[in-house]
């Protein structure tokens, strides 16, 4: 059975830093693109940032020089370091993994910047 599971969410000041993990287990995540998304109250979820399976990144507009989006094959784990954090980052986060037989969603953490 496929699981993931987020942490490091929580309550940070406005400037503040937080980093998000998102550790699967029952796959690989080798074998995936995986994402970070985020959904604020009222709001459609978004993509936040992206990363392939050979490393490479996207981010939207709005993160870009921010947040990283890094991956650890050999511990099964994605992480999203946020820096310079705004209150309009104030959502919840979930990491998705997917390829061409199908994809996943972590259960979702909360981040809220204010201060």
């Amino acid at each position: 059975q496929v699981q993931f599971v987020e942490s490091g969410g929580g309550l940070v000041q406005p400037g503040g830093s937080l980093r998000l993990s998102c550790t699967a287990s029952g796959m690989f995540l080798e074998a995936y693109t995986i994402a970070w998304f985020r959904q604020a109250p009222g709001k459609q979820r978004e993509v936040v940032a992206g990363i392939s399976r050979g490393g490479n990144t996207n981010y939207a507009d709005s993160v870009k020089g921010r947040f990283t989006i890094s991956r650890d094959n050999a511990k099964n784990t994605l992480y999203l370091q946020m820096n310079s954090l705004k209150s309009e980052d104030t959502a919840v986060y979930y990491c998705r993994a997917w390829n061409s037989a199908g994809g996943f969603w972590g259960q979702g953490t909360q981040v809220t910047v204010s201060s």
